[in-house]
C-alpha cells in the first residue's frame, strides 16, 4: 500500500491543487478514466467543505488529505480540525427537503450528499474536534508501484 499525504492552508485556491493531485494519483493507481471526473468533483467538494469550516473556526490550521492505494481501491481521506458542536445532519433528511427549503449547506451535510453520489464508498466521521471524510473507488490491483 502506497500513501501520499498532502496538507494545505485553508484557502479556496488550494482546493484546485488538491483536485489535480487526487486526479493524477487516481489515474496512476488505475482508476478507470470514466471515474476520474467523479474523483475530482468529490475531492473538490470534501476539500471545499473543509476549507470553509477552517476559515470559520481555525484559519491557521491546515487541511489534511491522504491518498492511498489499498487492495485494489483508490482511497482519499480529507480531514479537518474545525470544532463543531453541530454534527452534520443525516443524509436522508437533507436529500428529502423540498427545493428552496434546504438548510445551510455547510451545517446540513449537503456537500456530504454530493460526495456520496460521486464516490463508490463513503464514510463520514464527525466529532466536536473535526471531520474525517473517507471516499474510495475501484482501482487496478497493481496500485502505485513503479513501472517495471
Amino acid at each position: 500500500m502506497a500513501t501520499v499525504e498532502l496538507t494545505f492552508s485553508a484557502l479556496p485556491a488550494h482546493v484546485r491543487t488538491a483536485r489535480l493531485v487526487a486526479t493524477a494519483i487516481a489515474r496512476r493507481t488505475g482508476v478507470e478514466e470514466s471515474l476520474l471526473d467523479e474523483v475530482r468533483l468529490a475531492v473538490g467538494e470534501a476539500c471545499s467543505r473543509a476549507v470553509e469550516a477552517h476559515r470559520v473556526h481555525c484559519p491557521g490550521e491546515p487541511v489534511r488529505i491522504e491518498l492511498r492505494d489499498d487492495s485494489g481501491r483508490f482511497e482519499v481521506v480529507v480531514t479537518d480540525v474545525a470544532p463543531s458542536d453541530d454534527i452534520e445532519a443525516d443524509l436522508p433528511s437533507v436529500v428529502d427537503q423540498p427545493l428552496g427549503m434546504m438548510p445551510d449547506p455547510l451545517a446540513a451535510g449537503f456537500g456530504i450528499a454530493v460526495i456520496a453520489g460521486l464516490a463508490d464508498d463513503v464514510e463520514v466521521q464527525a466529532s466536536p474536534k473535526g471531520m474525517r471524510i473517507r471516499m474510495s473507488w475501484p482501482a487496478a490491483a497493481n496500485g502505485l508501484a513503479a513501472p517495471a
